[in-house]
């Protein structure tokens, strides 16, 4: 769904979670549940040949872009063209990469054997000690390229000191978005990232599954995420998220702190995520528990399931993105939600991009243009929200194929089947 700052969507915690981690529903064997939780096979992670062929891609993308080098410190983007996964620091790791030559890793002399453990490229390690600039480093390095008086661009995430600090070191520096190079790269996914969404995807809704078949009266949300990363581990997943909300708090997109516990005909919203070898799900599923939905329930589960469908059926190859909400959310309106995004209906985009990040570029927003094409993907989460009562959301992430959009996982048949 969104970004919140710090493991987003998480808000569990609290004594004793893990003795309900693996709680076996009343209405399955202990057999059933072993083998449902078994480990999958995973794809490989993605290969120093693939890597090799995005450095290349990005070269021609800044001769293209007249741009002389490109600087990405730590995160999906690092990852994404060097291996490298790091965290982010007040001490500066990034790639320069040089539209002529090998690109280069900038990092601390104490991080180095760190470093270089996940670097998958050729590529030499420059370190820097506690006492010096390393974006004196970085200065050096496209000087000796003879580049330093071409634009030099920046990964859109680059933090403003590394901007700031090395147009001391480069007067006249002609800085410039890495958008045309690193987001063109990212926007379509090869068919190797494909696998690992989907075996992310796939992990992800078993786990849910599960979690979802053992409800019981009074679990809170803390119970819940820890049965679906319990769940997540044993199958061989990363777990990135788990946000659960019972009830009124299903009508905030993002929840709420309040205790929340489950009563017989409780609306219960999952929204949760996994990461294979750095690529994510992100998987929606709302259900009633303990008794036969209301009128009101189902009416507006079976609103969204449709409005996943019309989004599904005008994504077309070239279309623009933001034509997707836009279909989606005019239906909502000739609903009685809205307009708009007012409550009730649906307050946020109908989706997001997605693949080494939950929520990246483009995304299923009201005036984004970007026309869609093969390889990209997008959560399809068309949610209704009433305040005070309680939301519904149905989300499942797909990629554009040349046929149109495939479904890593089907949306569920009905709110009484809801893991399908």
């Amino acid at each position: 769904m969104m970004n919140l700052p710090v493991r987003r969507r998480r808000f569990l915690g609290g004594a004793g979670m893990l003795s309900v981690a693996l709680t076996i529903p009343l209405s399955r064997t202990v057999a059933a549940a072993a083998e449902a939780l078994k480990p999958i096979p995973l794809p490989p992670a993605i290969s120093q040949a693939e890597r090799l062929q995005r450095l290349a891609r990005a070269k021609q993308l800044m001769a293209r872009n007249g741009i002389g080098a490109v600087i990405v410190e730590s995160g999906s983007s690092l990852d994404y063209l060097t291996g490298v996964q790091w965290h982010r620091s007040e001490r500066l790791t990034a790639a320069v990469i040089p539209a002529q030559g090998d690109p280069i890793i900038i990092t601390p002399f104490f991080e180095r054997p760190s470093v270089a453990e996940t670097l998958a490229i050729p590529a030499e390690i420059r370190t820097w000690d506690e006492d010096q600039d390393p974006l004196k480093l970085v200065a050096d390095f496209v000087r000796e390229r003879g580049v330093a008086g071409e634009p030099i661009a920046f990964e859109e995430t680059d933090r403003y000191f590394i901007v700031d600090r090395l147009g001391q070191q480069l007067p006249g520096l002609k800085s410039v978005n890495a958008n045309p190079v690193v987001r063109a790269l990212r926007l379509v996914k090869s068919p190797a990232e494909l696998a690992l969404m989907q075996a992310a995807n796939d992990i992800t809704i078993r786990a849910m599954r599960h979690a979802g078949e053992g409800a019981r009266l009074r679990m809170t949300p803390a119970d819940f995420g820890a049965a679906i990363d319990a769940a997540t581990t044993a199958m061989g997943g990363s777990p990135e998220f788990a946000l659960v909300l019972i009830d009124e708090a299903s009508a905030q997109p993002h929840g709420s702190r309040k205790p929340q516990l489950v009563e017989r005909g409780s609306t219960i919203l999952f929204d949760c995520g996994c990461t294979v070898h750095g690529y994510q799900s992100d998987i929606s599923r709302t259900f009633v528990f303990g008794a036969a939905p209301t009128p009101e329930q189902r009416k507006v589960w079976n609103q969204v399931h449709e409005g996943q469908q019309i989004a599904i059926r005008v994504a077309k190859i070239g279309a623009p993105c933001g034509s997707v909400d836009d279909a989606v959310r005019a239906a909502y309106e000739s609903w009685g939600y809205g307009p708009g995004y007012k409550l009730p209906g649906l307050s946020h985009r109908t989706g997001h991009g997605i693949g080494m990040d939950g929520h990246e570029p483009a995304y299923l927003v009201h005036g984004d243009m970007t026309p869609l094409a093969p390889g990209m993907c997008f959560s399809d989460e068309p949610g209704i929200y009433i305040p005070g009562k309680f939301g519904v959301r149905l989300e499942d992430c797909w990629h554009m194929t040349q046929a149109g959009p495939k479904f890593f996982t089907e949306p569920p048949p009905s709110i009484d089947n809801p893991f399908g």
